[in-house]
């Protein structure tokens, strides 16, 4: 069901994490944080500024009211064919400038549900003209805006919210600022700059120049925040700041020991040493760019050295620790995640099944992991915003399959999307019949033995596939299937179809071999896609794991990132943090979110969208 532009967290979910976050840094060993931001106030001004008009959500009358909330209702439906119906009753011409306005607009809706997106937002854009109702005005902007971010058009995106700020009805302007904020933290640097450099307005120069001082170091970012918000006291972003920024302004709880416990010598020794290396390089570019001064000690506690990770925790504690990063496997955090409260907070490097809305009586697990889950999302949301609406999926018959499958679905058709057909397979031997009947050419190939045997065994035929898809999921479990696949789809005529997957398709390094998944699109986190190249050059030169284990590098490294930060998460909703393993939010499970980046592959090498 697709709505007009909403914001990302319903009235219950924020009820849910708000009552999480009073428990995040309750009972640690560390005087606990306050339950509210402290916001750095701006001075104060002597001449308050001239407040401009704002919209409200009330649009003007019109004869033609009762047809436009009805076709605004089977739009929120996505029942766009109804809807189009309906706008074709009303007159061709005659109609005011709001009755043209608001009939353009349901247009763009009707033409944005049909994966029309560019039809869609030259509409718009002349639709916004002297003369038009503020209310009717913002909704559409706002949905310029909505379709610019989903199209990946983030700078234009952010550039309208801002000028939408300007008359936005009140209660719209916090998740109107989550928004911008969240399109600017998807630029890179350079974009930014470029962006500053060019804008003559002094508030959208200050949106730039606040998210390009978030790029520095964090002992920078916290020197250059105070210098902005004077510069900037009457900014949107400036109270309160956006994606946490106010709580690291207020003086953080003592922190002299930091463990983390890993699997070291066991099963699961590998991937444990690749996360303790990236949290430690993390650390020791940390301490360099602090002068050389230790802030706290880490304690690296071998979680097989103990008969549980309950008993690894005992030791933490034992040995002073006021915050405890891992474990690392599911079955530890789930058993940490059961032993009721908690005596110091755990940033988890994995994810619970049934996670908790709120921590009763102790100190918070934070949920960190590299979950499919999210990556399902990314990629459903990013097809979604390229104007497809109709999906064939294709994903492995298993447990992994099941559930990275159900997420997608889940993100697909709550934007609004459609799976047409979905199939499994168990191996290799099934591929090509599993495409084959994806793609429905056995009907097809029935279709023509019935034409000829009625006009007879000579007359030419070739197989069509079925022609109501524009995407393809391929959750492959594997470069080595999805290189397998991909070669199937074009040969039974599906080759023009946009193809989407999950990382889970690389293998972490160039392969030639890969050269069989040319054009796929995957969601990649931004490390192997480049970011951090300092802390990677670190970590090649002097890390165990090898290759392979560059995305638990990228793990260890924002494990690090946000114990460093973890006093952001109090803003619940509006945290966001740069990470190297995507765009990290936090849901009411206190689970952290990825928001990843989309690549496609070239030459068999994967290169940023």
């Amino acid at each position: 069901m697709t709505q007009p532009p909403p914001g990302p967290y319903s009235l219950l979910a924020r009820l849910a994490l708000g009552l999480a976050l009073l428990a995040l840094w309750s009972c640690g060993s560390a005087p606990p944080a306050p339950q509210q931001p402290e916001p750095v106030t701006p001075p104060p001004v002597e001449e308050p500024p001239v407040q401009q008009e704002r919209a409200s959500h009330s649009l003007p009358p019109s004869t033609y009211a009762s047809q436009f909330r009805q076709a605004d209702t089977l739009l929120a439906d996505d029942q766009w064919m109804a809807a189009s119906t309906l706008l074709a009753q009303l007159p061709t011409s005659g109609l005011n400038a709001n009755d043209t306005a608001y009939r353009g607009y349901l247009q763009a809706r009707i033409d944005f549900l049909r994966g029309h997106q560019d039809q869609a937002l030259n509409l718009l854009a002349g639709l916004d003209r002297p003369g038009v109702d503020l209310a009717l005005r913002y909704r559409i902007l706002n949905l310029r805006r909505h379709i610019l971010d989903l199209s990946g058009h983030y700078l234009e995106s952010a550039q309208l919210g801002d000028e939408l700020l300007r008359f936005a009805p009140g209660s719209d302007i916090a998740a109107l600022n989550r928004s911008i904020w969240r399109d600017l933290q998807k630029l890179d640097s350079a974009q930014l700059e470029q962006a500053a450099a060019q804008a003559s307005d002094p508030q959208w120069r200050g949106w730039l120049t606040l998210a390009l001082l978030t790029r520095a170091p964090l002992q920078e970012t916290l020197v250059q925040l105070p210098t902005w918000l004077q510069d900037n006291p009457r900014h949107p972003a400036a109270n309160p700041l956006p994606g946490g920024l106010g709580f690291l302004l207020a003086a953080p709880a003592r922190l002299d020991k930091v463990a983390l416990i890993l699997p070291l010598s066991g099963r699961l020794a590998a991937a444990g040493r690749a996360v303790r290396d990236g949290y430690l390089a993390s650390y020791y570019e940390y301490v360099a760019s602090s002068g050389g001064a230790a802030a706290f000690d880490v304690l690296v506690l071998d979680q097989d050295a103990y008969p549980s990770a309950s008993a690894a925790y005992d030791a933490a504690l034992a040995q002073g620790a006021s915050i405890v990063v891992g474990p690392l496997s599911k079955q530890a955090v789930a058993e940490l995640g059961a032993r009721g409260p908690l005596p110091v907070p755990v940033l988890a490097l994995n994810r619970l099944e049934d996670s908790p809305a709120t921590v009763v009586g102790g100190s918070a697990l934070v949920q960190l992991s590299l979950a499919p889950e999210d990556e399902a999302a990314t990629v459903a949301a990013l097809a979604f915003g390229q104007g497809a609406r109709r999906a064939l999926l294709i994903r492995p018959d298993s447990e992994w399959g099941s559930k990275t499958a159900e997420a997608l679905v889940a993100n697909w058709q709550g934007l609004g999307g459609s799976i047409a057909n979905s199939v499994t397979y168990n191996s290799r031997e099934d591929y090509s019949a599993t495409v084959k009947e994806a793609l429905d050419i056995p009907a097809s190939e029935q279709r023509a033995r019935d034409l000829r045997g009625v006009f007879g065994s000579d007359m030419e035929y070739s197989a069509r596939r079925r022609q109501d898809i524009d995407v393809i999921f391929l959750l492959s479990g594997s470069s080595a299937e999805a290189r397998s696949l991909k070669p199937l789809l074009a040969f039974h005529y599906a080759g023009n179809v946009p193809v989407y997957a999950i990382s889970s398709i690389y293998g972490g390094v160039a392969d030639p071999r890969d050269r069989d998944l040319d054009g796929i699109y995957l969601v990649e986190m931004p490390w192997l896609l480049g970011a951090n190249p300092d802390l990677q050059g670190t970590l090649t030169a002097g890390s165990s794991g090898g290759a392979s284990y560059a995305r638990l590098n990228a793990l260890g490294a924002d494990a690090f990132l946000l114990q460093t930060q973890f006093r952001r998460l109090q803003a619940g909703p509006d945290a966001l943090l740069r990470g190297n393993t995507g765009l990290l939010s936090m849901n009411p499970q206190l689970q952290i979110q990825r928001e990843l980046v989309l690549a496609t592959f070239d030459e068999g090498a994967i290169t940023p969208r």
